[in-house]
């Protein structure tokens, strides 16, 4: 955030006008975005990117945009920030100021979200995005930055209440988070959640992102037993403190529970059968009952998608088709190019999509429950949300005991 803050000091004080950021050449409105393509988080970057490609080659297909009485075409201006956060701030000034983007579709990750809104924010230019969900991102004030994650803080809560229900009832919880701004959010947020829920935190630890050696956190949890691991941090590093759990035979009472990670198919193929009882959420299910103006329904986008690109999307997909459509809406609603009055539209919109029910809050963050999953016998099952409770497998055994 410092660096952003210097950069953006360091660019004219002018900003560009909403006239000449709302020309739209030959009929065309263009998005920009920089997203990891390579380096440490493409796996989960090429959701994005490929999201953002299909959902706008879908809706171009189904005619375009039709803003007032003109309709036009999307088109996509897309960098590969290369998992560098400080390139991509320069990346979105760039889309910006020389390629003149008409609006901005978002990164992924938080700490990537919460540095390249402030560039939107700079130059008021609309950015939606769902790869950013920590509350930083929307506690600033900022007009011009949508999300369509639901917020960090309450990435636990579903779990949280489930817990209430099993029997035995865990009591006794060990938090384990990254320190960047996401994962921060998260415990911050799950620590309150506990606290009201009367359940006791044993261990309360943090790690640095992207760390791969979880030894002397897992060695202090093993001797706290807790009844439950509740964790935050990205994909890779889930699938280490997997392996070392292992490797240290390390087992909670009751359960170990992650934000990232489990609702993917390569999560499942990299730990084979380790990845069984596994705990996760996720905001969206590939389900025939999301209705979408665009794929018909998000089953049907699954399936689209699986065949373009050769690997099943997860909710970073679908939020980021979400992202795409919500600016097809908004164009629609506004009648016009000028990103004050796209931003307005984004604000007040309500729409069905294969992701979810999109209404934007006051702050610009939308509000889902997030679903429990857990892997079981080599599958993802959706074990709870606040209308229903399906069959856990539950207490988890320890790995010493299973087949």
């Amino acid at each position: 955030m410092r660096y952003t803050l210097t950069l953006l000091a360091a660019l004219p004080a002018l900003i560009l006008s909403a006239a000449t950021l709302a020309q739209a050449d030959d009929d065309v409105i263009t998005l920009g975005a920089s997203v990891q393509q390579t380096g440490q988080q493409a796996n989960t970057g090429r959701y994005y990117a490929d999201a953002y490609k299909l959902a706008i080659d879908t809706i171009n297909a189904k005619g375009g945009v039709k803003v007032g009485d003109k309709s036009y075409k999307l088109a996509l201006k897309l960098y590969d920030n290369q998992s560098d956060v400080n390139l991509s701030v320069r990346q979105y000034v760039q889309l910006i100021t020389a390629d003149k983007v008409n609006y901005l579709l978002g990164p992924f990750a938080s700490n990537y979200a919460l540095d390249d809104s402030s560039v939107a924010e700079k130059y008021q230019i609309p950015m939606v995005q769902g790869g950013g969900a920590s509350g930083q991102i929307y506690a600033r004030g900022y007009k011009y930055v949508f999300g369509t994650l639901p917020p960090a803080e309450d990435y636990y809560a579903s779990t949280i209440d489930m817990m209430g229900k099993l029997d035995p009832k865990p009591a006794n919880v060990a938090l384990i988070s990254a320190d960047d701004s996401f994962d921060v959010s998260v415990a911050k947020g799950t620590r309150e959640h506990l606290k009201s829920a009367g359940l006791n935190i044993v261990v309360d630890e943090k790690f640095a992102e992207n760390n791969a050696d979880f030894a002397s956190i897992l060695s202090l949890v093993k001797s706290k037993t807790p009844d439950v691991i509740l964790w935050s941090g990205h994909e890779t590093e889930a699938l280490n403190f997997i392996r070392q759990m292992k490797s240290l035979d390390v087992n909670p009472k009751g359960f170990y529970a992650f934000t990232v990670g489990v609702p993917t198919a390569d999560f499942r193929k990299a730990l084979g059968n380790d990845a069984n009882y596994a705990f996760g959420m996720t905001t969206w299910l590939p389900t025939d009952k999301l209705p979408d103006q665009w794929f018909g329904n998000a089953a049907d986008f699954a399936k689209v998608y699986k065949e373009k690109f050769g690997y099943d999307p997860d909710y970073h997909a679908a939020s980021a088709v979400a992202d795409v459509e919500t600016y097809a809406v908004s164009l629609a609603k506004a009648g016009s190019l000028e990103p004050p009055k796209v931003r307005d539209a984004i604000a007040a919109i309500e729409f069905d999509s294969l992701y979810a029910h999109i209404k934007y809050g006051e702050n610009g963050q939308i509000v889902l429950p997030q679903v429990v999953v857990q892997i079981q016998n080599n599958e993802l099952m959706p074990v709870y949300s606040t209308d229903f409770l399906n069959k856990p497998q539950y207490p988890v055994p320890a790995w010493g005991e299973r087949k």
